[in-house]
């Protein structure tokens, strides 16, 4: 029989952890040692639910990004692809084919632009030749001056004549007489008291006759032998000079007249 001394009640619970030094771990650090022992000492059905969720989460990706794509020949059949491209190639040829069309006649209305610029241009150089030989319009250029002073006889209307036309044969673009009068196919000269009548205006000596042209060729033609400045020497006894001028002003001109159509009767 024991002795009256009290023994402590027995208690329903485990016994409490004790800890290596002997005294008791708190709630937290218990809670914080078994989730050390999870990540670190996992289990087989921590390790299943892992692999299981890492497979849905692919597979969640994989979803995502296959909605993100065009479907739009997805459900289409392998004939049914062939005609799609078949037709593709069909329009791609024919929208080539116009863009084709379209350089062509591009190219056709600039080449069409380009001789109608040319054609505009050569009519326009033609025009203004025209104007000068029809003595219509100013015009400078390089050239020679023929002076002509009469001596003890009158100069002769024919030695006129012959030097006009070794001038116009020379190549002379345009002449004129004394500053005055504009020389031309159409010109008509004779002789007048007091000089000579040129075109109905009298002009007198010294005549000074101005031709545009290459002055070197223009001298050449009145210094042929019996050529015009022979002729102003021997038959009128003429003091006779040619000067060969860089530029040369034609300011004579002649105003254009309307042809007369002569009415039927």
């Amino acid at each position: 029989m024991p002795d009256g001394t009290d023994l402590p009640p027995a208690s329903d619970g485990p016994p409490d952890e004790v800890s290596p030094f002997g005294a008791p771990d708190s709630p937290d650090e218990v809670g914080r040692e078994r989730l050390r022992d999870a990540l670190f000492r996992p289990s087989r059905g921590q390790i299943v639910v892992g692999v299981l969720l890492a497979v849905l989460g692919f597979a969640a990706i994989t979803q995502v990004r296959t909605n993100t794509t065009d479907n739009t020949y997805a459900g289409y059949r392998e004939q049914d692809l062939v005609d799609v491209l078949s037709g593709l190639s069909d329009a791609s040829q024919r929208a080539q084919g116009q863009i084709n069309q379209l350089e062509a006649t591009r190219a056709r209305l600039e080449q069409s632009q380009q001789a109608q610029d040319a054609a505009i241009e050569a009519a326009q150089k033609q025009a203004e030749e025209l104007s000068i030989l029809a003595g219509w319009v100013p015009v400078t250029g390089p050239g020679i001056r023929l002076t002509v002073t009469e001596g003890p006889r009158p100069v002769d209307v024919n030695t006129v004549l012959d030097t006009i036309e070794e001038l116009r044969s020379a190549g002379a673009e345009a002449m004129q007489v004394n500053g005055k009068v504009r020389l031309v196919a159409q010109s008509s000269i004779s002789p007048a008291t007091g000089g000579l009548m040129i075109d109905g205006t009298l002009v007198s000596s010294p005549y000074v006759f101005d031709a545009i042209g290459d002055p070197h060729t223009l001298r050449g033609a009145l210094e042929l032998v019996d050529g015009p400045i022979a002729q102003f020497r021997n038959d009128a006894g003429a003091d006779v000079s040619v000067d060969e001028l860089d530029s040369l002003d034609m300011t004579a001109v002649r105003q254009p007249t309307t042809p007369q159509y002569a009415q039927a009767e």
